[in-house]
């Protein structure tokens, strides 16, 4: 079987934010693609692109494995990832002209890869897959080692997804066939993939999470996707579908993270945990009858959060939640089809506060119809409900999103972040980038500063603030 080197191009050093935050996590759909190598019976290894300090580690590691095939795999659950971060499709181009230069062939999936196959193909890729591509990977695998000079048309022949450039034209494999994989290996449909916790160096990891924050956090997934159609959120990779995994499987895979891996803490890397009160009920009861389980921080919505279901989460050991409240203007909220109200956003937070879990909000400001009037009802939602933490940023045209089609022709020459901290308004929205940065600013401040003096000087930042662009307007 052909030797593979699984590889991502998340690289924590090029996001000043997030390198600050030093909270780092493994790729964690990078290490269920190599799982699934493996289970095939391919001699696998990862780049592991999160704390390495450059593409020059991934040439040292391509030069000393020699793979016959480099499978560049995005971190499906990183938004980060989602988001297309310019520096880190930079470090994706340059290491397939690396492993192209090495004479690996070369595959590529993600989301930017999904989004822009051209980009990866003109770089040197021989095969890009759109979507998740666990069907298409191990085939493309095993014809460009066969054949590695193999027609771009015979390559993808057959393979939903699965894309290459032939004379100038992109070629796309055949939806209506299926590709049959050996049936005791033939697990990509399913959502209990095993994760090569072994590839990666966990040790390294645990030393930055100790050395900035006393504990040891890891990351798991108990669904895949969302079922819900706000107009700026893009989905790539799973579509519309919502897939959960069984309560038992998922507290099974904490217990192994707490008792071998020795973690204290786990980040449900989840678009929406639990869904249901009942399913997180039947996690809690499988965690007791495992001897407990670890904290956890989840991502939901407001709407979900019944006092049922926050009763369960508290159960179930989490001690965090984020909700993407998103705007305190319902107007706002109904331009996005977000499809909750403020008032659940306020409830949420009671309620969670109620079975003493924390809750963090994440806000998203300069969204199409948001003027100073929908801006200040944001301010005053973050001053209602006083969430423990808070994440802000401006809205971001994901392509093939509602969103994006609506800003399309706004777009200049700068359509992705350079960086998760570079909060660049990428359209013409009703204030710009600078203004939005101090908003950003004060708005952390209202949740953060704990010191009475320092909070009292908010009312004459924003006024401040507010003079730039309404000077009647004031907050009180």
């Amino acid at each position: 079987m052909p030797s593979v080197l699984v590889a991502h191009s998340y690289f924590l050093r090029f996001d000043p934010k997030q390198a600050q935050r030093a909270k780092p996590y493994p790729p964690l759909a990078t290490l269920q693609v190599a799982a699934l190598l493996q289970g095939l019976g391919h001699e696998v290894q990862v780049f592991d692109a999160m704390l390495a300090d450059g593409v020059d580690e991934f040439a040292t590691q391509l030069a000393g494995q020699q793979p016959a095939v480099v499978l560049l795999y995005e971190d499906n659950y990183n938004y980060l990832s989602k988001m297309c971060l310019a520096r880190m499709r930079e470090a994706a181009l340059a290491m397939i002209r690396l492993a192209r230069d090495r004479g690996a062939q070369v595959i590529a999936a993600g989301s930017d890869v999904s989004d822009a196959p051209e980009v990866y193909l003109g770089a040197g890729a021989s095969a890009v897959c759109r979507g998740e591509g666990l069907e298409a990977i191990p085939a493309l695998i095993q014809r460009l080692a066969a054949a590695p000079g193999l027609d771009a048309a015979a390559l993808v022949q057959g393979l939903d997804g699965a894309l290459a450039w032939q004379d100038g034209r992109l070629l796309r494999g055949e939806p209506e066939a299926v590709v049959q994989l050996p049936s005791a290996r033939r697990n990509s449909d399913t959502l209990e993939a095993p994760v090569a916790w072994e590839l990666v160096d966990v040790e390294r990891y645990r030393r930055v999470w100790q050395a900035a924050h006393g504990q040891f956090s890891l990351n798991m997934a108990a669904s895949k996707g969302c079922s819900f159609r706000c107009a700026w959120c893009a989905k790539p990779i799973w579509g519309q579908r919502y897939q959960q995994r069984s309560a038992e499987a998922v507290a099974a895979e904490m217990v192994m993270l707490k008792q071998q891996l020795r973690a204290d803490h786990v980040w449900f890397a989840d678009d929406i945990f639990g869904f249901r009160a009942d399913w997180v009920e039947r996690f809690a009861d499988a965690l007791d009858r495992r001897g407990g389980g670890l904290p956890f921080t989840i991502q939901t919505r407001a709407d979900l959060v019944s006092d049922a279901m926050a009763q369960a989460l508290s159960d179930a050991g989490c001690r965090e939640v984020w909700l993407g409240a998103e705007s305190g203007s319902q107007a706002v909220l109904d331009a996005m089809h977000k499809g909750m109200t403020v008032a659940d956003n306020l409830r949420a937070r009671e309620r969670l506060r109620a079975v003493g879990v924390r809750v963090g909000f994440f806000i998203q400001l300069g969204y199409l119809g948001e003027g100073l009037p929908e801006l200040l009802q944001t301010v005053d939602l973050v001053r209602r409900a006083r969430p423990d933490a808070i994440g802000v940023s401006v809205s971001y045209p994901l392509p093939g999103t509602p969103f994006h089609a609506q800003v399309r022709a706004q777009l200049g020459t700068k359509t992705h972040w350079d960086h998760s901290a570079d909060l660049a308004m990428m359209f013409q929205g009703s204030f710009g980038t600078a203004f939005y940065r101090e908003v950003r600013e004060l708005l952390h401040a209202e949740v953060e500063w704990q010191d009475p003096a320092a909070r009292a000087t908010l009312p004459a930042r924003w006024q401040a603030l507010l003079a730039q662009v309404a000077p009647a307007e004031a907050l009180s």
